[in-house]
């Protein structure tokens, strides 16, 4: 590249003439394939390269950081006011969490007490009901007996009157005469014990 270059230079103007020109120029006469690099240009190039480096750091320091700044001071702050949220709503969380664990410990306790309730008023319905029930039974049960002992006391005058009809009939087949007294009493005594 630096030849071609060179070769153009060379083309069009003379080496002396760009000597004459200020031009940096090598020992054959021809122009430097890089002029950044020509010592005589160097104090200019530093020159304008501190004139451009103090131009970009006013630029920069008066506008750009400026601006660059105040957003990360906007983003440190809404990142600061989210965190604090966060806190907020944790703890708020968590005394919302107290909270229904209270809630739910109460309602238990609410539940626990409302089934003792109807556990008592159930034993104390049962309890009721075996009352009524066993009054009733013993109220059967005594009008049973009674009707029992009417059943016995009616068999017992239906066997004292079945061995008064047969004794009369035992002793009438055995060709004895007996009074209607006397076998009544013989029955009686008997049937007594």
């Amino acid at each position: 590249m630096a030849t071609e270059t060179t070769a153009a230079v060379e083309g069009h103007v003379s080496p002396i003439a760009l000597e004459e020109a200020g031009k940096c120029v090598d020992s054959h006469g021809g122009a430097i394939g890089m002029p950044q690099l020509c010592p005589e240009w160097m104090g200019n190039q530093i020159f304008w390269l501190a004139v451009t480096l103090v131009v970009i750091f006013f630029v920069l320091s008066r506008i750009a950081l400026p601006r660059i700044a105040a957003i990360l001071a906007e983003r440190q702050g809404t990142i600061t006011n989210d965190i604090a949220a966060a806190e907020d709503l944790k703890v708020k969380a968590v005394e919302a969490e107290e909270i229904y664990n209270k809630a739910l410990a109460d309602a238990r306790t609410d539940a626990q007490a409302i089934i003792a309730e109807n556990k008592a008023a159930i034993k104390a319905e049962l309890d009721a009901a075996m009352a009524k029930a066993d009054a009733e039974i013993s109220a059967r049960t005594a009008e049973g007996e009674k009707k029992i002992a009417e059943i016995r006391a009616g068999a017992m005058e239906s066997v004292e009157e079945v061995a008064k009809d047969t004794a009369k009939a035992i002793v009438a087949a055995m060709g004895g005469k007996a009074d209607a007294k006397t076998v009544n009493a013989a029955v009686s005594s008997r049937v007594k014990g």
